[in-house]
């Protein structure tokens, strides 16, 4: 009997065209097959080097300087990887340097201030931060944008300091998610109107899995435009704005579609 008779199909295995989701693996015996197995042992590999993994700040700058944006680097009060893990709240406030770094700077309100932040993916931050800021930044023709900064060993409500320090009325954070064992680079992206230090999760909105497999970013970025018009227009970002632009992308001429999904 040959290695391939052993194998036993699943029946559902035509679904799996549809979806990174580990369905329909077969069976060899009792266990999983060789291929399938190998392929989980090396997704848990890559989602523990995501997290693990430095961010490479020198090429992030050259990269969004090359695209015509102004930047500026911080670093969070929890000075490496290991204490950023063991320590979450470190990486919700600035250290003192950047701190006083930042407070030093000219005065320069901003209507919008994008922050990239590693958070538990840098490689979410390298690959879907600057794509997605091409994406948007073309949508926000009436928007003042302050500087973009990029942040280390960040979490997400250190965008609210940064924002507050920078007088930005709206701060957009950028920041790697959580690996999962099929998308070691998911970027999420934090909407917080008014930012200031101590801001709460329910003063922000969030879009989530931005990446081509999933929320890639031409609609990303029609989410984030509107959320960012909305929150302008409203004062105010969280809880009371609700997220309605898919309603409004539907309802759109099939040609507008077209037109945004090509931005």
């Amino acid at each position: 009997m040959s290695v391939n008779d052993a194998l036993d199909e699943d029946p559902w295995n035509a679904l799996r065209q549809f979806t990174q989701a580990r369905i329909a693996l077969g069976r060899a015996g009792n266990s999983l097959p060789t291929a399938p197995l190998l392929a989980f042992n090396l997704a848990h590999a890559q989602a523990r080097d995501a997290v693990h993994h430095p961010l490479d700040v020198d090429a992030l700058h050259a990269q969004l300087r090359r695209q015509g944006f102004n930047t500026l680097d911080v670093h969070s009060a929890a000075p490496d990887r290991e204490h950023y893990l063991r320590r979450p709240d470190l990486g919700r406030r600035l250290s003192v340097e950047s701190r006083a770094a930042l407070a030093q700077l000219p005065a320069q309100p901003s209507d919008v201030l994008f922050v990239i932040g590693d958070g538990l993916s840098a490689f979410a931050a390298s690959r879907q931060a600057v794509p997605l800021l091409q994406s948007v930044h073309s949508k926000l023709t009436d928007w003042t944008i302050g500087p973009v900064v990029i942040a280390r060993q960040a979490r997400v409500a250190l965008g609210d300091e940064i924002g507050g320090l920078l007088d930005a009325k709206i701060v957009v954070m950028l920041i790697g998610e959580r690996p999962g064992l099929s998308s070691p680079d998911s970027l999420g992206i934090y909407i917080t109107y008014a930012p200031t230090a101590g801001c709460s999760d329910a003063q922000r909105n969030c879009i989530s899995n931005v990446r081509p497999e999933g929320l890639d970013y031409p609609q990303a970025a029609h989410k984030l435009h509107y959320l960012l018009e909305q929150a302008r227009k409203l004062g105010l970002t969280g809880v009371g704005l609700k997220d309605d632009s898919d309603e409004l992308l539907a309802s759109a001429p099939t040609h507008a579609a077209v037109t945004d999904g090509s931005a």
